[in-house]
């Protein structure tokens, strides 16, 4: 969707509009999950003395995103997904383990993690003077805030919404339609989401009815899930919500 589209899309009645809000994903859009991921893995392996070995640290990444599609379906719950995972992991490796060990030990060290998106700084710290801005995670609460406020970015949201409090997961539309509730003077129109997954960000906020940026910085192809808009770098969002603003 080009800016006219969108333009014809979004203003209603003739009437001028401006973005206001920003709803932003937080893993791989902000906080660079696979590398929090991958530390916080290696120091479990370590804690259970199983050798952190690549192929190890590899099949543990598509185990968890599986889990965490299953999730976006509603075909598991975040409590079965903690340490489901791991319980799939030791099984394949034939290593006698305890799940609810390893996930207690890993979610402590993910905590800790704050590797940001090279440029998520510096985008925040433009944004939230012009913007209203929100956090939207279906990430563990206790693990994504320690994580934003390790990295320093708590300051920058008017408000942070997580799954796990909220009671409904992204894609669900009640998620999208319990955030709004809870923001002042909010209007669909003005506001868009920036995240990574078109099957919970893009998906959910298309079904939501805000506009929908794509950060697409691994060059993936989207099919049925089309997002309105798509930057690959961070440094690419700026110039296209002024854009987007009709002064």
């Amino acid at each position: 969707m080009d800016v006219v589209q969108w333009i014809e899309t979004h203003s209603h009645k003739g009437k001028k509009i401006m973005i206001k809000n920003i709803f932003f994903d937080l893993d791989d859009t902000l906080l660079d999950f696979h590398l929090a991921e991958r530390g916080a893995l290696t120091e479990t392996l370590l804690h259970l003395n199983i050798e952190p070995k690549e192929e190890i640290l590899a099949r543990y990444s598509e185990i968890n995103l599986s889990q965490w599609k299953l999730l976006e379906k509603g075909r598991t719950t975040r409590e079965k997904i903690k340490a489901r995972r791991f319980q799939l992991l030791f099984a394949e490796l034939g290593i006698d383990c305890f799940p609810a060990e390893a996930a207690d030990y890993y979610e402590d060290h993910l905590g800790f993690s704050h590797h940001l998106i090279p440029g998520a700084v510096e985008l925040l710290e433009e944004v939230y003077k012009k913007y209203r801005l929100f956090a939207a995670s279906n990430g563990y609460a206790r693990v994504q805030r320690s994580r934003m406020e390790s990295a320093d970015i708590t300051k920058y949201f008017a408000g942070v919404f997580i799954s796990q409090e909220i009671g409904f997961n992204k894609p669900d539309i009640a998620f999208f339609n319990n955030c709004f509730a809870r923001i002042e003077d909010f209007k669909k129109e003005e506001t868009v989401i920036v995240g990574d997954s078109l099957s919970s960000d893009i998906k959910g906020g298309n079904a939501a009815g805000i506009t929908t940026i794509w950060f697409n910085a691994r060059q993936k192809t989207y099919y049925s899930i089309k997002p309105s808009h798509e930057i690959r770098r961070l440094s690419e969002l700026m110039p296209l919500l002024s854009r987007l603003d009709v002064q």
